[in-house]
C-alpha cells in the first residue's frame, strides 16, 4: 500500500482499515518468521528426499521432528501437506492395476475336458 500512496503515512493507512502501526508491522515481521522457517523445512525435505525419494509427507513428518525441534518449530501434518503442495514436491501415487475376479474359471476347466477334439 506504501508504494501506491507514498504521500500518505503508515498510520493513515491502517487507520483506514482499522488496523493500528503495529499490527502492520507485525504481520511483516510474522511474514519473514514464517518464510525463514518454510525454507528451513524445505531444505529438510529434500535432504531426506535424497535418501528416501518415495518416503510421503506423514513419515516425512516423522522424520523432520527431531531436527525441527532443534529449530524450535512445530509443523503439523496439514500445513507440511499445503507447503510440499506449493512447492511441488508432495510424491505422486501411483496408479493401481485394477484386478477382477473370474469367477467362472471353474466351467473352462470342464469345458476343456468335455471337448472330444
Amino acid at each position: 500500500m506504501k508504494t501506491d500512496y507514498p504521500d500518505l503515512s503508515i498510520k493513515k493507512l491502517c487507520g483506514l482499515f482499522g488496523k493500528t502501526r503495529h499490527a502492520y508491522y507485525d504481520r511483516q515481521w510474522r511474514e519473514q518468521q514464517n518464510v525463514f522457517t518454510d525454507e528451513i523445512i524445505l531444505q529438510q525435505v529434500r535432504q531426506i528426499r535424497q535418501r528416501l525419494p518415495r518416503v510421503g509427507t506423514r513419515k516425512l513428518q516423522e522424520l523432520l521432528a527431531p531436527e525441527l525441534a532443534s529449530h524450535q518449530i512445530e509443523v503439523g501434518r496439514d500445513y507440511l501437506f499445503d507447503l510440499l503442495q506449493a512447492h511441488k514436491l508432495l510424491i505422486r501415487q501411483r496408479k493401481r492395476k485394477v484386478y477382477t475376479t473370474d469367477s467362472r474359471h471353474w466351467m473352462r476347466k470342464y469345458a476343456n475336458l468335455s471337448d472330444p477334439s
